[in-house]
């Protein structure tokens, strides 16, 4: 199992600061995606921390049976949760590693990353992560979906999560570089849980467009910089700009046929129609709703 601070002594006496790297998990009614998660784990040399927003179910329980040292903490948004985890949990490690309750690493990524942390780079601040999305138990490989990139592994006192309503990615103060191998984002095969989701996350994104808030520290969009900034410029300086409804069709069509969506086989149609054409057009339905009111 990963070694982490509520373990036997033994466990964590390899090093005076504990594990090279702490992972937090953010939680709330994950019974039934955690254990997957946390198996995922089991190699990786770090210490792990479960941040609980309420779960009803068997997720704390979970948790601790693990191992984790777990927290409960109310939630506010994903940003303020992630950042609140990274400042106030007991973490002794230099690294931190962010995940979600539906994600899990591979084998060959735990690998590296226990090699890399062995001796971490010192022009490095952060490592990009590479994310294969498996929708419906099918790999998303085409449709521009596959290879995405985020960052999730940074130093703790370099890095933090930036500050917006929907679409978080973490901001890394220093040198980035990516990572080799794959983690995977395991979607609900209900698609009710995904449509309800979604549907929260468009009032959401509409709210963050909608409301034109001071910027903050917020990821920047560069036509040339890293994985993570190009796609901001994508959405930003391009799809933000066209059309309102009209940009979700074009985009659901890019996808689809352009960058050949259709050779992920009916999953993928299902997939790229709901996250590339019905969520986009949702948010823009949300925004034209908003808009009218004022």
């Amino acid at each position: 199992m990963a070694q982490i601070v509520t373990r036997d002594q033994h466990q964590v006496a390899a090093s005076e600061t504990g594990p090279p790297v702490a992972v937090i998990v953010l939680t709330r009614d994950e019974e039934a995606n955690l254990p997957a998660c946390l198996a995922s784990l089991e190699e990786l040399n770090c210490a792990l921390f479960v941040v609980d927003s309420g779960s009803g179910d068997r997720t704390v329980q979970i948790a601790r049976s693990a191992g984790a040292h777990v927290v409960t903490h109310p939630f506010e948004n994903y940003s303020a949760q992630r950042n609140w985890a990274q400042q106030h949990l007991p973490i002794r490690s230099d690294w931190v590693l962010h995940l979600d309750a539906d994600e899990r690493l591979s084998p060959e990524l735990v690998a590296e990353i226990n090699d890399v942390m062995r001796q971490p780079p010192a022009d490095t601040d952060g490592f990009l992560l590479r994310k294969r999305t498996i929708f419906m138990g099918r790999w998303i490989k085409h449709g521009a979906h596959y290879p995405a990139y985020h960052l999730r592994l940074f130093r703790r006192q370099r890095g933090a999560c930036e500050d917006r309503l929907y679409d978080q990615h973490f901001l890394v103060q220093g040198r980035v570089r990516a990572l080799q191998h794959d983690y995977s984002d395991v979607l609900t095969s209900d698609l009710l849980t995904w449509t309800r989701r979604h549907a929260r996350w468009a009032d959401l994104e509409a709210q963050e467009i909608v409301a034109q808030r001071a910027p903050g520290q917020r990821v920047q969009a560069s036509l040339f910089g890293n994985p993570i900034q190009h796609r901001r410029w994508l959405r930003e300086g391009l799809y933000a700009r066209a059309p309102l409804f009209v940009r979700a069709i074009l985009y659901w069509l890019y996808r689809y046929l352009i960058r050949r969506g259709y050779l992920d086989g009916t999953e993928g149609l299902i997939f790229h129609f709901l996250q590339g054409c019905w969520y986009r057009f949702l948010v823009d339905a949300r925004l034209y709703e908003y808009r009218k009111r004022s």
